[in-house]
């Protein structure tokens, strides 16, 4: 399946195309992956093209299964992935939940500070909550360290509420967190 997603140009900023990662974009990934920032910020940062190409055919397996959408963000050129947007489907073992999905994303670094993660991320949003109908969706969450300020900026631009603040899970989470909903 492809789904492709547009952000329509702003007075600030260019258009923006959302599109599943492919194969050839294993490279962009990993140059976003240097980034410094941004490995702290990730749960599973990625170093070598092996883990570059298997989080991808992960990705892939994911829009094959219904359980992950995916979405590497693409600046006016269409080009090199900037960005990656993904709705993480919850439930799925237990069709009565499966209403409620869990939303992430980043930003490379060069166009961090540019409005791109909240513009792919309201794109996606109101997709998922919207016009796609691969799985029904009623609630979206997102989930950030408490010291990220910049995601909760995100969130709150993109209609996030702020619901709770989440414990510490060391090691995979060792700071407090924030927990917004967006619901349909």
């Amino acid at each position: 399946m492809t789904v492709i997603l547009h952000a329509e140009p702003t007075a600030s900023a260019p258009a923006l195309w959302l599109r599943p990662w492919r194969p050839d974009d294993a490279d962009a990934l990993l140059a976003a992956h240097r980034d410094p920032l941004l490995r702290h910020r990730l749960t599973t940062p990625l170093a070598t093209g092996a883990q570059a190409r298997r989080w991808i055919d992960a990705q892939s397996a994911g829009w094959e299964t219904g359980s992950r959408f995916s979405f590497a963000v693409l600046g006016h050129d269409a080009g090199t992935p900037i960005g990656h947007v993904v709705v993480k489907v919850t439930g799925l073992e237990d069709p009565s939940c499966s209403s409620t999905a869990e939303v992430g994303y980043w930003t490379s670094a060069g166009v961090r500070g540019r409005g791109v993660a909240g513009r792919a991320l309201e794109t996606v949003s109101r997709w998922a909550l919207g016009s796609q109908r691969i799985v029904p969706l009623v609630r979206l969450d997102l989930l950030h360290a408490v010291d990220n300020h910049a995601s909760c900026r995100v969130a709150d631009k993109c209609g996030y509420v702020l619901q709770s603040v989440l414990p510490a899970q060391p090691p995979v989470f060792p700071h407090e967190g924030h927990l917004h909903v967006r619901a349909a």
